[in-house]
């Protein structure tokens, strides 16, 4: 089995701390947000994967840092990696064929700016599945249209009208993707182009126009980061999972805490120093950071920060920051300083 992950947008509503690290790069309860999408993923799946393929943009903002990260996490799950460039963002369908290479056999594309939690098997019989999640607005998302067979036979996009409630994550299962890429090669060769972009959506619609068979993978979480706020709100969700597994340690052995108290969840990285300090709940920290005299809650924080006289409340935070003030809803890049 093969992940293929298009990744190479900028992530600019996640503005400041998309500047200075790539959105799906930003540590979200102590991993970056491609690295537990693509973890999850090989959870559900539960079967070896070979290869992790990346679609990244520009070598200037994804360089040689981002594409070490990715080849650690493509060797951590004793899988291959294959690093891709998409110079123009012309969309969807056109990021997946940048990766064209790659594109043979059993294959999930998922893109890089959500994260899920899932627990079920994959169809024998279907050629395809399209991951979804049952949502309260359909007509805000893309969505399937099933038939009495539970077949999904229309992609509908912000539908006006009721089509389902099963709404479309961005996470796709291709028993041989080889198939997604010969209909996305004839929507490339025809300029088929919807909102200025060349869109997988159309390669799908060319797959079940020649009969294959579509179905849904359900996921119980579909968790967003595209901006501060929903990527707090997913930190928060997170760390709750994360703790009620208990499968991951969550404190580093190395804190070192003076007159300090953790509330859980919270994840706090590597030689992280805490004095006269309350940390949670829900607060992620990043390693090397020093927090005193503060109260931090619901809030992330990145690497090698330093935060005092803070009372910190749905705050986020970047690396190399440097904090001491009594502000609470906050938003800070890299290497900022406020005194």
């Amino acid at each position: 089995m093969k992940i293929i992950v298009p990744m190479a947008g900028r992530g600019s509503r996640l503005r400041p701390h998309s500047l200075t690290v790539p959105k799906p790069l930003i540590p979200v309860a102590g991993q970056p947000i491609v690295h537990r999408l693509v973890k999850d993923i090989a959870k559900v799946l539960n079967q070896p994967i070979t290869e992790v393929a990346f679609v990244l943009g520009d070598p200037a903002w994804f360089g040689d840092t981002v594409v070490a990260s990715l080849k650690d996490l493509a060797t951590s799950l004793g899988a291959k990696a294959s690093i891709y460039r998409q110079d123009q963002p012309l969309g969807t369908g056109h990021a997946i064929m940048c990766a064209k290479e790659s594109l043979s056999g059993p294959a999930v594309i998922a893109y890089a700016d959500t994260l899920i939690r899932a627990n079920f098997d994959l169809d024998a019989e279907a050629d395809a599945a399209i991951w979804v999640k049952q949502v309260d607005q359909p007509e805000a998302y893309g969505v399937v249209k099933l038939n009495d067979k539970a077949e999904i036979v229309e992609l509908v996009e912000k539908p006006e009208q009721f089509v389902s409630d099963l709404a479309v994550i961005g996470i796709y299962y291709f028993k041989e993707v080889a198939q997604l890429k010969d209909q996305l090669q004839k929507v490339l060769d025809n300029n088929i182009i919807h909102g200025g972009e060349y869109q997988i959506n159309d390669g799908i619609k060319g797959m079940m126009a020649d009969g294959k068979v579509f179905k849904t993978g359900k996921v119980n979480e579909w968790m967003d980061c595209g901006n501060k706020t929903i990527t707090l709100e997913t930190n928060q969700r997170m760390l709750g999972f994360l703790k009620a597994d208990n499968e991951e340690q969550l404190i580093a052995d190395s804190v070192k805490k003076e007159n300090a108290t953790i509330i859980q969840p919270c994840y706090i990285g590597e030689n992280v120093v805490l004095k006269n300090t309350t940390i949670g709940p829900f607060v992620s920290v990043g390693n090397d950071c020093v927090i005193e005299d503060s109260t931090v809650k619901n809030s992330l924080i990145q690497n090698n920060t330093k935060i005092k006289n803070a009372n910190l409340d749905e705050a986020m935070i970047g690396n190399h920051v440097s904090f001491d003030g009594k502000f609470t809803k906050i938003s800070i890049g890299d290497y900022s300083v406020l005194e």
